[in-house]
């Protein structure tokens, strides 16, 4: 609103100071959630997205930082980032914190220049799956696992039977798929600006100093001194926040109704997932 009548000032009336729409994506990445764990999705993205490119900006930041999780909602996200840039004609400056590794590293791909700081941690292109295996638990204890399929290959990696060699083999083969396509899209984004290196797509993350000198990154620096070297001393940055419930609450965390039994339960499966989100950021030793 406050953009619409500032065009209907006389130009001498109005600020020559540029506006840019600054958005957070910063969490572990995965579809749903719960209300315990801070994640990203498309779903929880989307309207955040559309909403900063709807200023009339040059350009949109966005601030990642993510250790990854996800790669289909990773490369949703970085393709929705794409369509609106393309749609908007808007250039996207992503602006790495902590950490934009395997999965955030590919968010940060949507980005027309990738800005991190010299000590962010950037790249982990690759895939990974983590899992834990119960069988000699639950015959400690007595408990007889029972499992019933139609299709041979139904109840293939079961946490609670022994691991097969030919189930695992399958799996490599997932990985390895997925794996081509990530690298694929690093190519595409990133060009001639990467560096030749044997273990630049071996899952192994550097520092942004360190992936500046890759083609990994653009520059070292922070947001708010680049941007206002970018468009001028007078440059704002405004920070794009989700839309709220009617309880003032953010859309998709509680919920409007915030019945008792749905926040025991999303607590109890938060405490899971929090073990979980600890173990990939603590992979990146943060």
């Amino acid at each position: 609103m406050k953009e619409s009548l500032a065009r209907l000032l006389p130009k001498s009336l109005r600020s020559d100071a540029v506006t840019i729409p600054v958005i957070r994506l910063h969490g572990t990445i995965m579809a749903g959630g719960s209300p315990m764990r801070q994640s990203l999705s498309l779903a929880s993205t989307a309207a955040l997205l559309e909403k900063a490119f709807s200023f009339s900006a040059p350009a949109v930041a966005i601030s990642v930082n993510s250790p990854g999780g996800s790669p289909v909602q990773s490369r949703l996200i970085y393709r929705r980032i794409r369509d609106l840039a393309e749609e908007k004609k808007k250039r996207v400056l992503v602006f790495v914190e902590d950490v934009a590794a395997s999965g955030g590293y590919m968010i940060a791909l949507s980005g027309d220049e990738i800005i991190a700081d010299s000590s962010s941690i950037v790249g982990s292109i690759g895939v990974v799956s983590a899992g834990f295996g119960f069988q000699d638990l639950i015959r400690k204890i007595g408990v007889e696992r029972r499992v019933h399929t139609s299709g041979r290959n139904k109840a293939i990696l079961d946490p609670f039977q022994p691991e097969k060699e030919e189930d695992v083999e399958r799996l490599k083969a997932l990985q390895e798929d997925v794996h081509q396509s990530f690298i694929a899209l690093v190519k595409e984004r990133r060009g001639a600006k990467l560096a030749e290196d044997d273990d630049l797509f071996t899952g192994l993350f550097w520092t942004g100093e360190r992936g500046h000198s890759l083609g990994l990154v653009d520059a070292t620096g922070d947001m708010r001194s680049y941007l206002k070297k970018r468009y001028g001393e007078k440059t704002r940055l405004k920070l794009v926040s989700a839309p709220r419930g009617l309880l003032g609450r953010r859309l998709g965390f509680f919920g409007i109704d915030g019945r008792g039994a749905d926040i025991a339960a999303a607590a109890a499966t938060g405490l899971l997932e929090a073990a979980e989100d600890q173990a990939l950021w603590r992979r990146y030793g943060l």
